[in-house]
């Protein structure tokens, strides 16, 4: 079953891709900042619940030692146990103690062997819980900045637009005022006056 991230992260490609484009573009698209705001609040509160959730799974190693140990002593305490029933029931008492140190020594390779494929088990299970949540932070990072660029691509061609309208104006302006020929006042140091009075305003994107 998918994380309620993964949910989320398909929820915003998903309004992504409904988006329509731009005009007369087939990589721009127009986004409802109020629409994407919410997906990425929601995103927001979500992703430290998840990585919680990742952090208890890799606080179970814990209990896989644990349990192991447990497992172990418990092999070697049943090992004992039975040394001593071989000691108490053999009339010879030298092979009473090899049998005994045998199956002590076995246990002791099981037990070693418990605990040893435990702490493989818990290793790999906090590694990979580590990979998913950098995964899912790599994938939350990648879309905050495709929407960074995509909105500052947006008003740019829109600022970039009205300096090019603001300019056309300007020009018509002095073409409908020309000025007189005895009233061209000396050339400033910035050229040639605007006709109308009108002032030449260039929008730049901050």
């Amino acid at each position: 079953m998918s994380s309620k991230i993964e949910q989320l992260i398909d929820e915003i490609e998903e309004y992504v891709d409904s988006c329509k484009y731009q005009p007369l573009s087939n990589t721009k698209i127009i986004v409802n900042k109020e629409e994407i705001d919410e997906l990425l609040r929601e995103l927001r509160m979500k992703t430290p619940d998840e990585i919680k959730r990742y952090q208890k799974i890799i606080s179970n190693k814990e209990a896989i030692l644990s349990d192991a140990r447990a497992k172990a002593e418990a092999l070697i305490n049943d090992a004992t146990v039975h040394t001593n029933e071989l000691i108490n029931e053999h009339e010879i008492m030298q092979q009473a103690y090899a049998q005994a140190n045998e199956v002590v020594k076995m246990a002791t390779l099981q037990a070693q062997e418990i605990l040893d494929n435990a702490t493989i088990e818990a290793n790999n299970m906090r590694m990979a819980a580590m990979q998913y949540t950098d995964d899912i932070l790599a994938n939350v990072e990648n879309l905050i900045n495709q929407t960074m660029r995509t909105t500052t691509e947006h008003y740019e061609s829109f600022f970039g637009a009205l300096n090019h309208y603001n300019d056309v104006i300007n020009t018509n302006r002095v073409e409908l005022n020309p000025p007189e020929p005895d009233s061209y006042p000396a050339a400033s140091p910035e050229g040639a006056p605007n006709a109308g009075g009108g002032e030449n305003l260039n929008l730049d994107l901050l």
